[in-house]
């Protein structure tokens, strides 16, 4: 648990154990932290992740429950259900966790993962612990021998009890949706919401595994720019600028030493930020596509996709 904590607080991240299968955890409020979970995945895409707490009054600070809502995390938490609620203004979750949507993934595990988030005193981003593609690790050593030459600790919990992903459900306008089949029945939940539980069909990204389009701006979005037109804002990387860089409307820099993971924590906040500065169009300067930057650019691309699409 100490070096847990300690290196949780140092914004590393840590293989945990929980109910469901191991996570790979990392401070929900670092986005340094989030972005070394989906480099330490490999071949990333800027999926929401889920955000774990300990108690209600901690997720109460980051969303907000339905009735509905509110009866299912009083029977299944802690469990292996996550609950999509709206996220709740001023929270403290960095904009990486959610993929720039307006609602939050929460879930309540059980455990040491739960004494974790309650001594850390602050939630835990953890999808599971596996390389992008590979099966989920449900005991330490299958966690150890995919991840272990990449991560400074693996928990040695045992066996996970569960064995599978969480089961993700979003209620809405009084019908409750399934997001993602998993650790509980739809039956189980059905019986306790009083209410059928709908498939979803193609109702767009709202929960881990899901994701085809996340946050577009207000303003018009134009890629690999190297010369910059009157009046754009300019969302830069690295030390060179493209031409024409000193009249920008508005400019932030990703990385302004050409890191990627300190861009990758950037990116939402920053498009964001420069999205609010009135321009009407941003322009980026190019990313590298290596490591983090296949993610980066995957997330740049779906934001510059074409409004009607």
């Amino acid at each position: 648990m100490e070096r847990a904590l300690a290196l949780l607080a140092a914004g590393e991240v840590v293989a945990i154990p929980t109910e469901t299968v191991y996570g790979l955890a990392g401070d929900a409020t670092n986005g340094q932290a989030v972005a070394r979970i989906f480099e330490t995945k490999g071949r990333p895409h800027f999926n929401p992740l889920i955000a774990h707490v300990a108690s209600m009054a901690m997720a109460e600070t980051i969303a907000e429950f339905d009735p509905l809502s509110r009866r299912l995390a009083e029977a299944f938490w802690p469990g292996p259900l996550t609950l999509v609620l709206p996220h709740r203004a001023g929270s403290n979750i960095h904009p990486l966790v959610t993929a720039g949507l307006d609602t939050i993934a929460l879930r309540m595990p059980r455990g040491f993962g739960s004494d974790l988030i309650a001594a850390l005193g602050r939630p835990l981003a953890a999808p599971s612990a596996n390389s992008s593609g590979k099966i989920s690790g449900t005991t330490a050593e299958a966690v150890d021998a995919d991840l272990g030459g990449r991560i400074k600790l693996v928990v040695d919990g045992g066996a996970t009890q569960v064995g599978l992903e969480s089961t993700i459900v979003k209620a809405e306008d009084g019908e409750l949706r399934l997001l993602r089949p998993g650790g509980i029945s739809a039956e189980e939940i059905e019986a306790v919401a009083g209410t059928k539980l709908l498939r979803n069909n193609d109702a767009g990204i709202e929960a881990p595994g899901m994701m085809l389009s996340h946050y577009a701006p207000g303003a018009a979005m134009r890629l690999n720019v190297s010369t910059l037109e009157p009046g754009e804002a300019l969302l830069g990387f690295g030390p060179t600028r493209a031409a024409g860089a000193a009249n920008a409307a508005a400019f932030l820099n990703l990385s302004e030493t050409g890191d990627l993971r300190e861009a990758a924590s950037n990116l939402f906040s920053h498009m964001q930020a420069l999205d609010r500065s009135g321009a009407r169009t941003i322009a980026v300067e190019p990313v590298p596509y290596d490591g983090l930057g296949e993610a980066i650019n995957d997330r740049l691309a779906r934001a510059a996709a074409p409004r009607d699409s």
